[in-house]
C-alpha cells in the first residue's frame, strides 16, 4: 500500500464558454482565479484555474472551455459530483445565494451524517457543498463571500461506476481506507491526508457509460509532495500493471496519468512548484501566462481568446 498520496490535488473539467465559466466560479462561488493560461495541446483554448488565495492543492478546480463543445452525457466511468467544503451552518446562506443567481439543481440532503446542498454548474456540472466542522483552511474572500460562509476547498469527489470493486481496490492500494458504506455508496478516506481526502464510489450497474463534453470532468488529480514521491508512485503503479504516462511538466506541477478500471482518468500531481512560480500573489491569475512552447503565439492568442472579467 502506498503512503505518498495525501488526497485531492485538483479536478479538471470541460466547459462551453470561458466567460460564463469564469463568472460562475469567481462571482457566484467566490473563488479566486489563480491562473489564466492555455491548454498545452490546444493553445487556442484557455486553461483556467480557480481556488484559494494561492491555489493550494486540494482547493483547485480547473477548466478547459472549448467553444461550441457538445454537451456531455452523464453516466458511469466518470466523476459525477465534485464536492466543496463550507463551514458548519453555511448552507442556508448558499441556498439563498445560489437561488438568487439562478443556479439550477438545488437540493438539500444529508449524506454520511453531513448536511449537503447539491447544485448544477453552467454546463450541468454536478456540484455540492457540504458542511464541515473544523476545516481551518483559509478561504478566499475578495470575491464577495465572507469568511463565515466561503468555500474552503474540496471535500471530496464522487465517482459513478458500473462496479466499484476494482476501483476501490486501486484506491486502497493508493493509501485510501474504507470509512463507511450506505445506499450503494462506498466512502474512502486517506488517514492523515489533506482536507480534500475523501472519495465516494457510487455503484450504478444499470446506467449507460458517460460521454464527455461540456460539464464533464476530464480527470481527477491526487496530490503528492514532490517529484521524488511521484516517481515512487509511478513505479509502484507500473509494477502493479497500470499503464502510466511519463512525467509531464505542467508548469505549476508535474503530472502523470493513468486510466482506472472503472474508466475514470487519474492524475498524480506534485504540490511543487505551485502557481506563484511566474506571478506574485497579489496579481495571481490576472495576466495570460503561456507555456514555453506557445509563447510565440501570444499576439495571435491575445486576439483570439475571449476577454474575461477580473
Amino acid at each position: 500500500m502506498l503512503d505518498q498520496i495525501k488526497g485531492l490535488h485538483h479536478v479538471t473539467s470541460m466547459a462551453a464558454s470561458a466567460p460564463v465559466n469564469n463568472h460562475f466560479f469567481t462571482k457566484t462561488l467566490g473563488l479566486r482565479r489563480v491562473k489564466k493560461t492555455v491548454n498545452f495541446d490546444s493553445p487556442d483554448v484557455y486553461h483556467l484555474y480557480y481556488g484559494d488565495e494561492v491555489g493550494t492543492p486540494g482547493t483547485v478546480m480547473t477548466y478547459f472551455p472549448f467553444p461550441n463543445i457538445g454537451q456531455g452525457r452523464p453516466g458511469t466511468g466518470e466523476v459525477g459530483t465534485t464536492v466543496f467544503s463550507v463551514p458548519k451552518g453555511a448552507l442556508g446562506y448558499w441556498s439563498e445565494r445560489l437561488a438568487s443567481q439562478g443556479v439550477d439543481g438545488l437540493q438539500a440532503e444529508e449524506t454520511f451524517g453531513q448536511k449537503r446542498l447539491n447544485f448544477a454548474g453552467p454546463d450541468g456540472d454536478g456540484f455540492a457543498l457540504v458542511e464541515v466542522d473544523g476545516d481551518d483552511r483559509a478561504p478566499w474572500t475578495d470575491n464577495g463571500v465572507d469568511a463565515d460562509h466561503a468555500i474552503r476547498g474540496f471535500h471530496s469527489v464522487a465517482m459513478r461506476l458500473r462496479d466499484e470493486g476494482a476501483t476501490a481496490e486501486l484506491l486502497k492500494y493508493m493509501g485510501y481506507q474504507e470509512l463507511d458504506r450506505k445506499d450503494g455508496v462506498v466512502r474512502l478516506i486517506v488517514p492523515g491526508g489533506n482536507e480534500a481526502s475523501t472519495v465516494d464510489l457510487e455503484t450504478m450497474p444499470n446506467i449507460n457509460r458517460s460521454l464527455q463534453g461540456a460539464g464533464s470532468v476530464h480527470h481527477v488529480a491526487f496530490a503528492v509532495e514532490n517529484r521524488a514521491k511521484q516517481l515512487e508512485v509511478r513505479k509502484a503503479l507500473m509494477d502493479t500493471g497500470y499503464h502510466v504516462t511519463p512525467v509531464i511538466d505542467r508548469d505549476y506541477f508535474w503530472a502523470i496519468y493513468f486510466r482506472t478500471p472503472g474508466g475514470v482518468l487519474f492524475e498524480i500531481a506534485t504540490n511543487e512548484p505551485g502557481f506563484t512560480r511566474d506571478e506574485d500573489i497579489a496579481t495571481l491569475g490576472a495576466d495570460l501566462k503561456l507555456p514555453q512552447q506557445h509563447r510565440h503565439l501570444r499576439p495571435i492568442l491575445a486576439q483570439h481568446l475571449e476577454k474575461l472579467e477580473d
